[in-house]
């Protein structure tokens, strides 16, 4: 490679932890680095190792594969240059070499708890009766983590394993300095007389825990197949870190050296090394030269039998695969499953499973878990996953609001969402479709209708129904509640208080939801039926008088919806996205008329091959490129980026409005950027507005990659 490749790679645990870096094998970010361990599931998260710089020595030339960036600006040392190639799939392996020499490198990050063995699962269809359910429907151990977890902790495992391994004429010498740290994620690591580290050498392992001022860090450890331990305790200042210089953040870094590994290999010969938080444990398994084949394999067969990829007919019938399209063994689509898993793991404050929204910066939000469900849990078939999710959700619900961000110790959630309930109310509606699961149902609709309560009689931040139009409104100053939530200086970039137009359009579909699902349980006899059946009805009488006032977003001079209705009810006219997502929703209050004039006008003005711009061009608040500092880059957030899940409320909306109409989006750079651009084999949160629509924001976003799953077929012709 004679350039510098920035792309980038990330692997995941299921617990939090990651290890991300590029194809150059250059540290660009904060967040580039092989192992941060979620010591707090998923939060917690600790850079402990760093890298390892590597070199060869073959016939007495000794090569540096390592590359840096300083903070003088310099690029030192230049192992890039020897790289002769890069794969993704199935793990990242990089290949340095000249003339008479080639040495690989390979990373995985297992899974990071034991899977019991796959249980029986059952399936209860719309008249009542049980049936068994295929397997790639059943109750996988990865979809739930089982409540013995947390009183097992040895049960958790967050480590990484690398593999080198050396084809050559010659025998070599590989020298592997470790590089380690012991800081917050978001963070930079300073030397300091106050920071210190430990380190107790072992057979073929070393322990290495931080000291701050006398109190202790995470501890953990190195182990190795083969090679000789060398302490040689050592500072590197001064590491530049050039995505965070653009960012305007901290782009310094100071990284500490406790000793180097050297081993001498012979042509086909390779070590094994495994990094993981914690003591060493006496009684774990042999570290050897087939672990690294081991836990691929391993990881291989947790996501075939969670997707059912290896499809077998034995005596309990066909093991039927979920993928949506003819076929099923498309490279792409087992790429996507495999990229949807990484944004599924579990909570420890909860005690269940949750999403986390993207890689590397963000946790697990209600809303972002809440729309990207149906593609990483309900097309994919993981409906114990998709119940776990809705469960944990529905019984943190407080006042009728649905969490936006659960805490990491024992403290309340925050609830500032005005949509997250309402989005839990339309997932909720896809699962029972999916799944005709009424017994679940019949849990859940007390907290349906404690929703319905709240939102009805009032609720925090002055959210309430308008008894005279039967909208949805709130205003409370210096806050933000819908997914365009950005705040410069604490006040909203977008402010929307009054009656946005999505979050009315979810509150019609919550109510024909409710509707129709107190006439179900009426009918199946699942609690007062007679009630049940009178709830139904003024639901319905509810959704119709909303279906009226819907109309009042209509704005005939341009054929679109008004963004919001203020509290002085004036109209912002402003041409935003949050249109399209009013007619993508299951139930729709707008007539095809309508809707056909909403998606041309959203069509010519905001949609890009990467998803929908914020807002329209032409407008004077447009900001078309997402740079700068935190405060420049979060007046853009809403402001014109394009953001990529977006794409699949576009596609649904398109389908309701032209049902016979070929689809108005070029796939193939959605496609081509998944596989090939910023973050190989994810999708990202955010690119610019303006083209070429430069990849922006976490480099792997979940409602990104779950809308590409929900519309794949689409996405292929």
């Amino acid at each position: 490679m004679s350039d510098l490749d920035p792309r980038e790679w990330l692997l995941t645990n299921g617990l939090g932890s990651f290890a991300s870096g590029t194809v150059s094998d250059v540290r660009m970010r904060t967040y580039h680095g092989w192992l941060f361990a979620a010591t707090n599931p998923p939060s917690g998260r600790t850079l402990l190792f760093s890298h390892l710089e590597a070199s060869l020595e073959v016939s007495g030339n000794v090569v540096a594969l390592g590359t840096n960036f300083w903070g003088s600006g310099k690029v030192e040392p230049t192992g890039y240059q020897m790289l002769r190639s890069f794969d993704i799939n199935p793990v990242p392996k990089w290949i340095w070499g000249k003339d008479n020499w080639q040495l690989s490198r390979q990373l995985i990050m297992p899974h990071g708890w034991v899977m019991p063995p796959v249980g029986q699962g059952e399936h209860q269809s719309l008249m009542g009766e049980t049936t068994p359910v295929p397997t790639s429907r059943r109750s996988h151990p990865t979809d739930w983590l089982p409540k013995t977890a947390l009183t097992h902790h040895s049960r958790f495992s967050h480590r990484l394993l690398i593999q080198y391994r050396y084809e050559g004429n010659y025998p070599a010498i590989l020298r592997l300095r470790l590089l380690i740290g012991d800081r917050d994620f978001h963070h930079q690591q300073k030397a300091s007389p106050g920071l210190q580290f430990s380190q107790l050498l072992g057979q073929k392992q070393v322990c290495l825990q931080a000291i701050f001022s006398g109190d202790f860090g995470t501890p953990w450890h190195l182990r190795w197949t083969q090679g000789k331990y060398q302490a040689d305790a050592v500072w590197y200042w001064d590491y530049g870190l050039p995505e965070e210089t653009q960012r305007g953040l901290g782009d310094r870094e100071d990284l500490y050296s406790p000793g180097y590994l050297t081993v001498t290999l012979q042509p086909g010969d390779a070590v094994t090394l495994e990094a993981q938080m914690g003591f060493p444990d006496p009684l774990q398994d042999m570290l050897t030269p087939e672990t690294f084949t081991e836990a691929v394999e391993a990881e291989q067969e947790r996501l075939s039998q969670i997707f059912g990829w290896n499809q077998v007919t034995g005596n309990e019938g066909s093991f039927h695969t979920p993928c949506p399209m003819p076929h099923t063994a498309s490279a792409i689509w087992q790429q996507l499953l495999k990229a949807s898993d990484q944004f599924i793991v579990y909570r420890a404050s909860i005690d269940g499973p949750t999403v986390i929204a993207g890689y590397h910066w963000f946790n697990d939000w209600g809303r972002d878990t809440l729309i990207a469900l149906p593609g990483l849990a309900l097309v994919t078939q993981r409906f114990e996953l998709a119940k776990g999710l809705l469960q944990t959700f529905g019984r943190y619900c407080r006042h009728g609001l649905i969490p936006n961000v659960f805490p990491d110790v024992d403290d309340e959630p925050s609830y500032n969402s005005i949509d997250a309930a309402l989005w839990w109310i339309e997932t909720l509606g896809l699962y029972l479709e999916a799944t005709q699961d009424w017994q679940f149902l019949a849990e859940q609709f007390p907290v349906v209708q404690q929703i319905h309560k709240a939102f009805i009689g009032g609720t925090r931040y002055n959210i309430q129904v308008d008894a005279t139009d039967g909208l949805v409104s709130w205003d409370v100053r210096g806050v933000a509640l819908t997914w365009m939530d950005a705040l410069v200086g604490g006040q909203p970039v977008t402010p929307r208080n009054g009656k946005p137009v999505e979050i009315n359009a979810l509150w019609y579909s919550a109510l024909c939801w409710m509707s129709q699902w107190a006439e179900q349980l009426s009918q199946l006899k699942l609690g007062d039926a007679a009630r049940l059946a009178k709830q139904g009805q003024r639901y319905a009488q509810q959704a119709q008088q909303v279906t009226d006032s819907l109309q009042k977003f209509w704005n005939p001079q341009i054929g679109y919806l008004y963004d919001t209705i203020e509290p002085d009810d004036r109209r912002n006219s402003q041409i935003r996205p949050n249109a399209v997502l009013a007619l993508s929703l299951y139930h729709c209050g707008f007539s095809q008329q309508q809707g056909r004039s909403i998606m041309d006008l959203a069509t010519s003005r905001l949609l890009t091959p990467y998803g929908l711009r914020t807002l329209d061009q032409t407008d004077p608040d447009y900001i078309g490129k997402y740079t700068g500092n935190s405060q420049e880059r979060d007046r853009a957030y809403h402001q014109g980026t394009v953001w990529s899940w977006l794409i699949g409320p576009f596609i649904r909306a398109w389908q309701r409005s032209y049902p016979k109409q070929p689809l108005p989006v070029a796939w193939q750079p959605l496609l081509d950027h998944f596989h090939s651009d910023a973050c190989l084999n994810s999708i990202s949160e955010i690119f610019d507005g303006d083209s070429p629509h430069t990849p922006r924001g976490a480099i792997a976003q979940a409602c990104s990659v779950s809308e590409v799953i929900r519309h794949l077929a689409e996405f292929q012709p």
